[in-house]
């Protein structure tokens, strides 16, 4: 069974393809936009392939009970307070849409409710992320694949049925799924990459993963076991307030996991085993016996 290629902008995701790396800012720009376009900048002189945000509706995403709940931020006290002092506008948006074009950097969303992907719509965005919160929303699915862009879905927290469910609602076509775990950060033993194989044989499209462990072998070890796509939190540091930077990779993290994966990628081969040039001569130093001839 084949695994397709998924065209995102100018690159192709799956087999055969670099891995596309993703660098998500999420909310850890913390509201401010300086800081996003700081993290932006990382992503870039890392050479990632794109930047990754989130958009809300706040009051349509959270119930009034739960925007009204005591929670201590630099925003005030309640949990609301919190979500609107993360949430960019227009005005944000068209900075960020500005700068990215300005560093040739593309750049898309997690959408969580139906207004919020109309509102990224006006961008002319490459694709959608479709969040692991919100893979169980046949709603919001639908409306985000009648945008007619590819469909990036990550998993986390979902069960196989529950993927099967929502693999059947979007559709395969122009479909990548990336693997991933939704703690914050994760533990290792939870990672569980051996679902990437198993998930590129039963739906057979691209698969990638969404990686929230504190560290890098993990997600470089997803390229080797067949995923296409890597996406990884970014942070300026992981020791600044807000809920996903510990989660995230600092600017060191980010180039040396670009790094490690393009040098994965270059040790991957055809599979076909030989003898290299550059080893005949060590055979005739130190192969006593049945020395190949080149």
């Amino acid at each position: 069974m084949s695994v397709r290629t998924v065209q995102v902008g100018k690159k192709l995701i799956g087999d055969g393809q670099p891995c596309y790396i993703v660098a998500e800012i999420g909310i850890n720009h913390n509201g401010n936009i300086d800081l996003a376009k700081r993290l932006i900048s990382v992503a870039v002189a890392a050479n990632c392939d794109a930047v990754k945000f989130q958009k809300r509706t706040v009051d349509v995403v959270y119930p009034p009970e739960e925007l009204a709940r005591e929670r201590e931020s630099p925003f005030g006290t309640t949990n609301g307070e919190l979500k609107y002092g993360l949430e960019f506008g227009l005005d944000e948006y068209r900075e960020i849409d500005a700068y990215c074009r300005s560093a040739n950097m593309p750049w898309f969303a997690s959408c969580w409710d139906e207004a919020s992907v109309d509102f990224i719509d006006q961008f002319d965005v490459p694709c959608y992320k479709i969040a692991s919160a919100s893979l169980t929303d046949d709603n919001l699915l639908r409306h985000t694949r009648a945008k007619g862009k590819p469909i990036i879905m990550s998993t986390g927290m979902s069960t196989i049925e529950e993927i099967d469910h929502a693999v059947e609602v979007v559709g395969t076509h122009e479909l990548v799924l990336l693997h991933a775990c939704s703690t914050y950060p994760a533990d290792y033993e939870e990672l569980n990459l051996r679902a990437i194989p198993v998930m590129r044989a039963r739906y057979d499209v691209p698969v990638g993963y969404s990686g929230h462990e504190t560290g890098i072998p993990s997600s470089v070890a997803s390229v080797v076991l067949g995923g296409c796509c890597v996406e990884r939190h970014v942070s300026l540091d992981r020791a600044m307030w807000g809920t996903d930077q510990a989660a995230s990779l600092e600017p060191n993290g980010v180039t040396r996991l670009v790094r490690d994966v393009r040098l994965v990628e270059r040790s991957m081969g055809d599979g076909v085993k030989r003898v290299y040039e550059r080893e005949y001569p060590v055979i005739k130093k130190l192969r006593r016996v049945g020395a190949a001839v080149s």
